[in-house]
């Protein structure tokens, strides 16, 4: 029986392919609206971040997801993205 193909993506901050189920997807629509997307499926330029909120911190340290998406990235969609890894490394 053939293995099914992982997709693997990127995080932007490490450089590291990973799973995409391990890393979080950021999406800017058309409208140039800056969203997070838990389903990874959402129309728009996507950036993924691995699910970890030190690499959380350090993209916020460089604004990379703005250069990446070319958009404005609101406080509260790091905010969101901090509190959805600490819910997932079990600390709340």
């Amino acid at each position: 029986m053939k293995q099914k193909k992982i997709p693997l993506r990127k995080c932007l901050i490490t450089g590291e392919m990973k799973p995409k189920k391990e890393l979080i997807r950021v999406v800017r629509s058309k409208e140039g609206e800056v969203s997070i997307d838990p389903t990874g499926k959402k129309n728009g330029r996507g950036a993924y971040l691995t699910l970890d909120a030190q690499i959380i911190e350090q993209a916020k340290k460089k604004n990379i997801l703005s250069s990446q998406l070319n958009a404005e990235v609101s406080e509260s969609i790091y905010e969101q993205l901090i509190n959805l890894a600490n819910q997932k490394n079990g600390h709340s």
